[in-house]
């Protein structure tokens, strides 16, 4: 298989990734259009799959969504417990949670669409 194949490939399931992440980071902002776990657990494990094809700009992608993933579900877990005490600090701590992942996933789709790195 060429190089060229080989880059089709990666990058389409890059899109792929990035369009599962959107599904979910649009469901986490409007609320009722939960479809979020199961497939953020495919997306997750398409990214630790195929990050080791990858090489370059591209690479990058594969860690900044699974850096992404990982920060949203710690930062979701932390504040948790609002909820339980305070409902509106709950709410706008998740709120706020999902707004940023979901920039993060723009973000990330933007400079793919570019063939650009994505930096921290």
């Amino acid at each position: 298989m060429d190089d060229q194949a080989i880059d089709d490939s990666t990058r389409t399931i890059s899109w792929v990734s990035y369009i599962l992440h959107l599904i979910v980071a649009v469901s986490a902002v409007f609320p009722g259009a939960q479809m979020g776990p199961a497939l953020l657990v495919v997306a997750l494990i398409i990214d630790a799959v195929k990050k080791g094809d990858v090489t370059g700009w591209e690479r990058t992608h594969f860690s900044y969504r699974i850096r992404t993933v990982i920060w949203a579900a710690v930062l979701y877990l932390v504040t948790f417990p609002l909820w339980f005490f305070f409902v509106f600090p709950g709410w706008l701590a998740w709120v706020t949670i999902s707004i940023w992942f979901l920039y993060r996933i723009v973000l990330g789709m933007v400079r793919l669409n570019g063939q650009r790195p994505v930096n921290d």
